[in-house]
């Protein structure tokens, strides 16, 4: 088998092509080629539009290939998880059911070891009906939301499966995913996505193989506190829908999710070391769909062969700032993110035929723990706290965020409604100055950055686009310290994931769940 790459389709030829095309790339007869597989698929808007295709081709007589630049022997490189163990006396326990606790306790329990899975959120459906209760009423309930609950905060994204770091386990995510539901194209495109509408299947299915391998899994079970002896944890208090509970623990993974603040203040009680880390905060900005495809695809925006278009932007400024685009959904929607009563979050969702009418991204200023009121491992909690509470406030309660059009924030005068685009936030948006609501150097560090940014995607600097305030979760603001092999320096604690300060988004979570596997199997 040979790995062929940069063949290209131009739109209106078809899939069907691509034998013919992998025979010309080799200088073989079309006859010679027998198996084509599609391993990656990407669009190319630079000149033109044109589809462009990693190939695996099987070929009757190699020794007649033409060799280039494009060719290569096939990889075989492919991950399997370690072989089984005996079932251990004391049960593992995975905290949290985000995709670094789901997929560490998945490998967990089909290497023998199946654990116990806490989530202080509710399994999915549940959680839809409390999230879609929430957008539509403002009536938060702080243990399942966006935030929290199965799946973790990427139930309720774009589920966007592209990731900036190569790894051998990424294929075994996705075929996992495409195995409980998940469109079978996150197999082969260049920037796969579940969209939120399919993770909401995959999760029930996932939950279902576990329960089938034995885990035992708890909702609406939060971890209150730690018992520790001679610097090694052995037990958890828990607390539940049948009250306080403690749990004999050897190996404890802590998957917690970025939110989970109240986790961290104990964490810290308990001696378990933390550090401050970078984050980045800023707004979500949203666009007329129509208005991206057209930057992004000129005169072939429409094509009905073309997804709805995306965009990925950043500059970094004269102060030393970046700023940059994150989360883009396009086709979706702005939704409201909180988690804590009095404090207003945003982040984005788009489902999976992104057939909405406008695209929202966040717009982000990076932030260093300098810029942090406080000191010590929790000050950016604080600092994300006291953002929240003012776009709270700016909305005049209920969880209304605060917006503005882009044209009235640079001039920095109050918007008085709408133009062109409609925001899509939910439960609303009340029209506002954001130089009032957020810190003076982010205000400062948007302005400079969206005439840059337009200049790199016409029409991303619109006068009428709806900057939606405040975008504060994008990252951990703290890091749970652990070892080579992922250990705390408190011996059974295996911090993981994003909210432990080693992922940024599904895959790169999911890969850090099953190397967290991978570290405990190899002690039991």
């Amino acid at each position: 088998m040979l790995q062929i790459e940069n063949i290209k389709l131009a739109l209106d030829e078809d899939e069907a092509l691509l034998p013919r095309k992998a025979a010309a790339a080799l200088g073989v007869p079309a006859s010679e080629i027998g198996e084509v597989r599609v391993l990656r698929r990407a669009i190319d808007a630079r000149e033109g539009v044109r589809f462009v295709y990693t190939l695996q081709a099987a070929v009757k007589k190699p020794s007649k290939v033409r060799r280039n630049r494009g060719v290569f022997p096939a990889s075989e490189e492919i991950y399997r998880l370690p072989s089984a163990v005996p079932a251990p006396r004391t049960r593992p326990v995975v905290v949290g059911a985000g995709p670094g606790g789901l997929f560490c306790a998945l490998a967990l329990a089909r290497c023998g070891a199946p654990p116990i899975l806490l989530e202080q959120g509710w399994n999915v459906e549940r959680r839809q009906a409390d999230v879609e209760r929430f957008w539509s009423s403002g009536r938060l309930d702080p243990a399942s939301n966006v935030q929290f609950g199965e799946g973790g905060a990427g139930a309720f994204s774009d589920g966007k499966l592209n990731t900036g770091t190569r790894d051998m386990r990424h294929r075994f995510i996705l075929e996992t995913l495409a195995a409980h539901g998940a469109p079978p194209s996150i197999l082969w495109d260049a920037k796969p996505h579940v969209g939120t509408d399919y993770l909401r299947r995959v999760l029930s299915s996932l939950r279902r193989e576990l329960l089938e391998l034995g885990c035992d899994i708890r909702f609406g079970c939060r971890l209150t506190g730690l018992a520790l002896a001679e610097n090694r944890v052995r037990a958890l208090d828990t607390e539940g829908p049948e009250g306080p509970c403690r749990l004999t623990a050897d190996h404890v993974v802590l998957a917690l999710g970025n939110s989970a603040r109240d986790t961290f203040q104990m964490l810290r009680a308990a001696g378990v070391p933390l550090e401050p880390k970078a984050l980045a905060v800023g707004v979500r900005i949203e666009h007329r769909q129509a208005d991206i495809d057209l930057a992004q695809y000129r005169a072939l925006a429409g094509h009905p062969r073309l997804p709805a278009a995306s965009y990925k932007l950043s500059c970094h400024l004269e102060s030393g700032r970046g700023v940059f685009s994150f989360c883009v959904c396009p086709g979706g929607e702005v939704v409201a993110a909180a988690s804590e009563e009095g404090r207003a979050v945003t982040n984005g969702m788009s489902l999976y035929a992104r057939d909405k009418v406008n695209c929202n991204g966040g717009l982000l200023v990076s932030v260093t723990p300098e810029d942090f009121p406080g000191e010590g491992p929790l000050a950016g909690i604080a600092f994300q706290r006291a953002l929240e509470e003012r776009a709270y406030a700016a909305g005049g309660g209920g969880f209304i965020a605060p917006a503005q059009r882009v044209e009235d924030f640079l001039l920095r005068r109050p918007s008085a409604g709408p133009g062109r685009v409609t925001p899509t936030y939910r439960p609303g948006v009340r029209w506002c100055d954001l130089w009032q609501v957020l810190p003076e150097f982010v205000c400062q560090s948007l302005a400079q950055a969206l005439p840059i940014l337009d200049r790199k995607v016409r029409g991303y600097g619109d006068p009428d686009a709806v900057l939606t305030a405040v975008e504060s979760r994008s990252s951990c603001p703290l890091r749970i310290l652990r070892d080579g092999e992922g250990e705390s320096a408190v011996r059974g604690l295996w911090p993981c994931g994003e909210g432990a300060g080693y992922a940024g988004g599904i895959m790169s979570a999911a890969a850090d769940g099953l190397r967290i596997a991978e570290a405990i199997l190899a002690r039991l």
